[in-house]
């Protein structure tokens, strides 16, 4: 019996001394925590789709509680889980108008020239690598093999039959990882209210353009020039709509001998000119 219990009070007895080393332990080398964090986190959908320029929710809480991001930098709640978030802070949110993906690209498969059949992964950052690209003779256009497609956690973004990405803005949450995944750049995030918008991502000119699309911008500059507010100017051979001034007037959308410029949105209705008798 003897032999038995030395053992067992052995073990115990050090059983017993660990537990309060580790108790100890716990408390001297403890981590404060915030308690704004855990609320913090709690506010937060948990989509973990990096927009708001962190890792995951739990960074981008924790950075919040140290006043180093802002309380509306979740794309995915918008304005509900940023006044929560703010609450929690204790600080005042500006409502801003919230940014969906666009496509700048309108250069389908039957109006964008093709120089061959692609037959590698489809995948446009791997094609983007490719000398002269994917099949597209365009070297600035919707490669059309849907990396951003991959990208995106909401199921937002699809590539249509003509071979270019297009956006369902209804699911778009304007989180930007479409945008990260475009080699080249031909997805912009955009407010709603930029209802004239350029279908084209191409930075050549006249000659350039016509050799290889249908429907880039050939920088004429009629758009420019049929502006009655001055709301468009090129840059880098692109108009460039300032949204404050545009009337939505449609003159530019009409005059576009290529149809590079578009009224965006599905209540906007471009009437056409009825000819003089």
């Amino acid at each position: 019996m003897n032999e038995l219990l030395f053992p067992i009070l052995s073990l115990g007895a050090l059983g017993l001394v660990f537990g309060v080393l580790l108790g100890y332990a716990s408390k001297k080398f403890a981590v404060e925590v915030d308690p704004k964090v855990p609320l913090i986190r709690d506010s937060l959908p948990g989509a973990n789709c990096g927009g708001c320029g962190y890792a995951g929710c739990d960074a981008y809480a924790q950075a919040v509680a140290e006043g180093a991001a802002p309380a509306n930098a979740c794309t995915v709640g918008g304005a509900g889980v940023a006044s929560k978030v703010a609450e929690i802070m204790g600080v005042s949110v500006d409502e801003s108008e919230p940014l969906k993906a666009y496509v700048k690209c309108n250069g389908t498969c039957d109006k964008a020239k093709q120089r061959g059949e692609y037959y590698g992964t489809m995948d446009c950052q791997q094609a983007s690598v490719v000398p002269g690209g994917a099949s597209k003779s365009c070297q600035a256009g919707c490669l059309g093999l849907g990396s951003c497609v991959k990208a995106c956690a909401f199921d937002a973004i699809h590539v249509t039959e003509g071979g270019t990405a297009e956006v369902d803005p209804e699911k778009c949450v304007g989180c930007g990882a479409c945008v990260k995944a475009c080699p080249r750049a031909v997805i912009d995030l955009k407010p709603l209210s930029a209802v004239i918008r350029v279908a084209c991502n191409s930075k050549d000119t006249l000659k350039a353009v016509k050799d290889v699309c249908q429907v880039g911008c050939m920088t004429c500059r009629l758009c420019e020039k049929t502006c009655p507010v001055k709301a468009i100017t090129m840059e880098n051979n692109l108009p460039v709509v300032d949204k404050e001034k545009c009337v939505k007037c449609m003159a530019c959308v009409k005059k576009c001998p290529t149809n590079a410029l578009i009224a965006y949105g599905k209540d906007i209705v471009v009437k056409e000119e009825k000819p003089a008798n």
